[in-house]
């Protein structure tokens, strides 16, 4: 093993991996600072709702498929292969989701889901791995084609005269809905949690409503996303697998003098992925109880999105869709609680200008201050926000968190390369 490591990456490659990695220390500091300037906003703007543990639960909903569906990119470019065709992935999980769910119920919709997807996973390898397409190309195409199957088997299956769906509620743009997947709460600590997020104390209220979201009416599927997000890390991290995954990634050519089948990896790695993408797809079928034609709503590309911000590793994924999923959940809250955003934004670009600046960077250190200053006046000098701009906020704010990010991102040095066998010799 060690041989291979040394081979696929070499000790400069090592290093700059080690420099773009953040310790725990760091995140940990990261994270009690964005708490911190949550608290504050909070207070000045008296939004309970940025805190509360419902709005955190529900941001825990959106943030699962937007997670998995980052997930299932990591997996893909870790192996070398772009995967764009997350978005129709989910949309073949959700739509096989809500097919057998309706029938045999929840757990095997999930299933269902996870077939659906891989099997749009194994298609991708058919034409990138195999025949060599391109992997945009061939990304978009899924897109496209899981679009036009999941429609017209929606019409064939769910909206057939006389057909048993049609008589359950089924019709072309829905199934019919299936058993409820009951969450779990745990007892005692939920109830004492809610107390104390009810007596609205700076950042102790904060901290208690967000770990209730962990703890009351969760989802056995957000669980079980925790626990694959571990996994994850687990395999291709910590075991021989993963190494060898994730060099195919690195160089390809390399890894296949050594003996690997690359190809098989890649194909793993892209049903691997598909799954993931199927699963996010799956989680919203059981969380509305149907299949439902867009609910996908464009989940898979914000997966991509949080798959880059965190910098292809597990936990770098996890943290962009929580993010994600936040903003999100913003959607569906009232416009005065997105406009309060502008001022957690406005402090947290001035926080991390000062850390540029104390770094030497003085010029991307002056840009953020002036877009900080530019959101703190948008706050100032308004009280609420267009609802087209609260609709578009998650976008948003995937287009500035890149932005920001995007100077300490380090990509699988072969990904999207075309690879054949028998490079090597």
């Amino acid at each position: 093993m060690s041989t291979l490591a040394g081979k696929v990456r070499p000790r400069g490659r090592v290093a700059e991996e080690r420099r773009g990695r953040l310790t725990y220390p760091v995140v940990l500091l990261i994270i009690a600072g964005a708490l911190l300037l949550l608290s504050l906003v909070r207070a000045i703007t008296d939004q309970q709702s940025l805190t509360s543990a419902a709005q955190w639960g529900a941001a825990m909903g959106f943030a699962v498929p937007i997670g998995l569906a980052g997930l299932g990119g990591l997996w893909a470019e870790r192996a070398g292969v772009i995967n764009i065709g997350l978005e129709g992935m989910m949309m073949l999980g959700l739509f096989s989701a809500g097919w057998i769910g309706w029938q045999h119920g929840p757990w095997a919709a999930v299933l269902a889901g996870v077939v659906g997807g891989a099997l749009g996973g194994l298609l991708h390898a058919v034409a990138t791995v195999t025949f060599g397409v391109d992997h945009i190309v061939s990304g978009v195409a899924i897109n496209i084609l899981a679009l036009g199957v999941v429609q017209y088997l929606a019409k064939l299956w769910f909206a057939a005269e006389g057909s048993e769906a049609l008589a359950r509620g089924g019709n072309d743009k829905q199934s019919p809905q299936m058993d409820r997947l009951e969450p779990f709460t745990v007892p005692g600590i939920s109830d004492w949690l809610g107390d104390l997020d009810a007596k609205n104390w700076f950042l102790l209220s904060d901290l208690a409503g967000i770990l209730r979201a962990a703890v009351h009416e969760v989802s056995w599927l957000t669980l079980l996303a925790v626990l694959i997000f571990v996994g994850t890390y687990l395999v291709l991290w910590k075991s021989s697998f993963g190494l060898r995954l994730r060099s195919c990634g690195e160089n390809p050519e390399a890894t296949e003098s050594l003996g690997v089948n690359v190809y098989l990896y890649k194909y793993l790695a892209l049903a691997v992925s598909g799954g993931l993408a199927g699963l996010g797809g799956a989680y919203l079928a059981v969380l509305i109880r149907m299949y439902q034609d867009g609910q996908t709503g464009g989940r898979g590309y914000l997966g991509l999105a949080t798959m880059i911000f965190g910098n292809w590793r597990p936990g770098g994924v996890a943290a962009g869709a929580g993010l994600f999923g936040f903003m999100d959940v913003l959607q569906t809250r009232d416009r005065p609680v997105v406009h309060a955003m502008l001022l957690l934004f406005a402090l947290g670009l001035l926080v991390l200008a000062v850390w540029q600046f104390y770094r030497g960077k003085r010029a991307a250190a002056m840009a953020i201050a002036v877009l900080g200053g530019v959101m703190w006046l948008w706050y100032e000098t308004t009280d609420t926000l267009p609802l087209e701009l609260v609709t578009a906020s998650p976008y948003l704010t995937t287009l500035l968190v890149l932005t920001l990010f995007a100077q300490r991102l380090r990509t699988p040095r072969a990904v999207g390369r075309p690879y054949r066998r028998g490079q090597a010799t």
